[in-house]
């Protein structure tokens, strides 16, 4: 249903002649096997081999698509990929790029967590305390890169400043949410953003109706989860809901996700405080989207439902947010990029999203990784390794893995 492109795009003959849903998984499954580097390399690769190889769509459809999915809450680079899924192929284009895309390394960081659950006394525990040490590394780097990029000016500054004090004063989800809220209500009255350039329009054939449906389910399970959990004390369900609250939340990338996965399953004692970082540690070092650490993070879980389902569950919960806010948002899209008051609320939201990864960064990540002057030593080597010599990062963290061992003999 969503085939058609528009006479400006260059989508070549034989693209659409051979479409498929079996073909757009396997595109994204080659992705999803080979895209290290973190959301922006991501959107590097999709655009590579979308607009430049395959050219299902111009480039400057790719630029208003990528702009999208950083409006909205969520992964961008997955919800790129579910949205390129779906102007292809429609719902079943979008599963099909989201699975090849996310099931490689969700794959296993369940075998990971696994292997770390029923052989942990196999595994060095220096091993481990370096994947928690390159965790700082990699958390700095997303502090300073997104600080640069979201929080220039003074206000802006001082709005991640209050976001990171009132998230360490309130360390709850609960605090959370509500320091989101308030950012975007300030971010209205404070910031004044320029006018939308030009651009080509999307080839959106979901009707304004089925996203009307789409928004309405989205709005109904971020309401009613946490209402079905109280009611009923069931752990699948508190994990729905946790995992579903945190995808439906995360503004700015998935760095930002980790604050509100840590307190959902750290003090709940789901997941301990140490398998949470090494397994974040060890989403570094796989390709694809680092929300599979959701996967991960069920798989570990203390009780059941953990393990493969634990995982799968864990995993579908935080994407699913990001499936029906794509669905739900491309046919008002041309509506809600000329909006100067929702932009104006995002410019104070991803100010404070910065700040709550810069609260994450002292605690947990700080507390809970540098213990001594060798492990600050560690820490600092592989944030050169990755700002200055440009090392990948599956690259670092293996090295800081095997340093953190060394360093332990």
């Amino acid at each position: 249903m969503a085939r058609n492109l528009p006479p400006t795009s260059p989508a070549s003959e034989e693209g659409s002649r051979t479409e498929s849903v079996w073909g757009i998984f396997l595109v994204f499954l080659r992705l999803g096997l080979t895209s290290f580097g973190g959301p922006i390399a991501h959107l590097g690769y999709f655009r590579d081999e979308f607009v430049t190889r395959r050219r299902w769509l111009s480039e400057r459809s790719y630029v208003d698509l990528v702009a999208l999915c950083q409006f909205l809450p969520g992964p961008a680079s997955s919800q790129v990929g579910m949205a390129l899924g779906l102007l292809r192929h429609g719902y079943g284009g979008a599963l099909a790029a989201w699975a090849g895309f996310t099931l490689p390394s969700a794959g296993v960081l369940i075998l990971f967590a696994l292997g770390l659950a029923s052989h942990a006394a196999a595994i060095p525990a220096g091993a481990l305390h370096g994947l928690k040490v390159v965790a700082v590394a990699v958390v700095a780097q997303a502090v300073w890169g997104m600080a640069r990029n979201l929080c220039a000016g003074t206000v802006r500054l001082m709005m991640m400043a209050a976001a990171a004090a009132v998230a360490l004063l309130v360390p709850t989800a609960i605090g959370q949410i509500s320091i989101i809220a308030a950012a975007g209500i300030l971010g209205l009255f404070w910031f004044k953003p320029q006018q939308v350039p030009q651009h080509d329009p999307l080839p959106i054939k979901v009707s304004r109706s089925a996203g009307v449906l789409w928004l309405s389910l989205f709005f109904g399970l971020l309401l009613g989860l946490p209402m079905l959990s109280a009611l009923l004390p069931n752990q699948t369900i508190a994990d729905i809901n946790a995992f579903f609250r945190a995808g439906a939340l995360v503004f700015g990338g998935g760095h930002v996700v980790l604050p509100l996965l840590q307190a959902a399953v750290v003090p709940t004692g789901w997941v301990s405080n140490d398998a949470f970082l090494a397994g974040y540690g060890a989403t570094q070092a796989v390709p694809g989207p680092l929300f599979t650490f959701a996967a991960f993070l069920g798989a570990s879980m203390n009780r059941a439902p953990s393990g493969w389902l634990g995982g799968l569950v864990c995993l579908l919960a935080i994407f699913a947010p990001s499936f029906l806010l794509i669905a739900g948002a491309l046919p008002f899209w041309e509506r809600l990029r000329g909006n100067m008051r929702m932009q104006a609320a995002l410019i104070g939201v991803n100010a404070a999203v910065v700040g709550l990864l810069l609260a994450a960064f002292y605690q947990p990540v700080w507390t809970s990784a540098i213990d001594a002057p060798q492990d600050l030593g560690i820490a600092l080597l592989a944030l050169v390794a990755l700002m200055f010599w440009k090392l990948p990062p599956w690259l670092v963290v293996v090295g800081g893995s095997i340093v953190g061992w060394l360093v332990s003999l």
